[in-house]
């Protein structure tokens, strides 16, 4: 490509009711921005394994628009490895992180591109408000503020992936190789000079979320533990408690049978301390499990993900084995 380009990348997964829109609002805004800042343009899609029509659509797509790049894997990886896919191929000066739901909204990039040619070389894009309501808006926010208190790098909150990333922010994120990936935070761990662009996150064009609870759970899990240390020194601080605890009524009982002072027999004390002990050594299990099982899926080395093909532009599709 060009000196001076642009590229987009987009995770797509079970989007063919929203395609038709996301093709003609991309498609406008990178021929805004040709004509506007003379920057080059490419728009790479992964299809991270739909079930549905996308793959055949985004055929279609890319038949049409010779900057549409479409890298189709061989299943679904998930959100963050495809992403990893989407910016090992990118060629781009600057690259454009982003979700193909519509949520983020493709006519911000230019305040984006705007923002990285007046310097800064990581522009994030923060929600200033967002769609959901209800539990689930009340889930994210305790998830932000959990995230503020207890990760050990200073991230900003209430941002998702959505934001652009000079050449060499992400050349440096390319040498990030584990697996347990949270993006926001791996982008602040980078480091250079950030601007934040605040914008209101809309709801869906079409279709439901594709992120199950279960999903969104984990993703937070990557969050927390993937950047902070502080549920292990939670699990020694509690101990320490528990432990000064046990032994001030240990003390209490002593004196109790030094006076003679009478105790209602039965089994409440030592069930209460069993049970109180045992669900903190659970926890404590737990929360040591979560780091184990992540040092495991490390040393294992698999790959992010496979590519099972490579469609691009006018030109026919292009089989590949390659995988990274």
């Amino acid at each position: 490509m060009p000196a001076r380009s642009l590229s987009i990348v987009m995770p797509i997964y079970n989007e063919e009711s929203l395609l038709g829109e996301l093709f003609e609002r991309m498609t406008r805004m990178l021929s805004g921005i040709e004509e506007t800042t003379g920057l080059k343009s490419e728009w790479v899609i992964v299809n991270d394994g739909s079930r549905d029509r996308t793959l055949e659509m985004l055929r279609s797509f890319a038949a049409r628009d010779q900057r549409l790049v479409v890298l189709d894997l061989s299943r679904n990886f998930g959100h963050q490895p495809a992403i990893q896919a989407g910016l090992e191929y990118a060629h781009g000066d600057a690259v454009v992180i982003m979700d193909g739901d519509l949520q983020d909204p493709p006519e911000l990039i230019p305040e984006l591109v705007r923002s990285w040619q007046g310097g800064h070389k990581v522009v994030v894009a923060q929600r200033r408000s967002r769609a959901e309501r209800g539990v689930k808006g009340l889930l994210f926010k305790l998830f932000h503020a959990m995230l503020a208190r207890m990760s050990d790098l200073k991230m900003e909150t209430g941002s998702g992936v959505f934001g652009l990333l000079d050449r060499r922010a992400v050349n440096e994120l390319l040498r990030l190789h584990e697996r347990n990936r949270f993006f926001p935070g791996l982008r602040t761990w980078v480091g250079y000079e950030q601007i934040t662009v605040l914008y209101d996150r809309e709801k869906r064009a079409s279709g439901e979320p594709k992120q199950t609870f279960s999903r969104l759970v984990r993703y937070a899990f990557d969050a927390i533990f993937s950047f902070s240390l502080k549920p292990l020194r939670a699990i020694w601080t509690l101990g320490f408690f528990v432990s000064l605890f046990s032994i001030g009524y240990a003390l209490y009982l002593l004196l109790l049978r030094v006076f003679h002072i009478d105790v209602v027999p039965g089994f409440t004390t030592p069930t209460v301390a069993i049970l109180l002990l045992g669900g903190i050594q659970l926890i404590s299990i737990g929360i040591l499990g979560e780091y184990l099982g992540r040092i495991y899926d490390e040393v294992k080395q698999r790959p992010h993900y496979v590519i099972n093909e490579i469609i691009t532009g006018p030109r026919d599709s292009v089989p590949t084995p390659l995988s990274n």
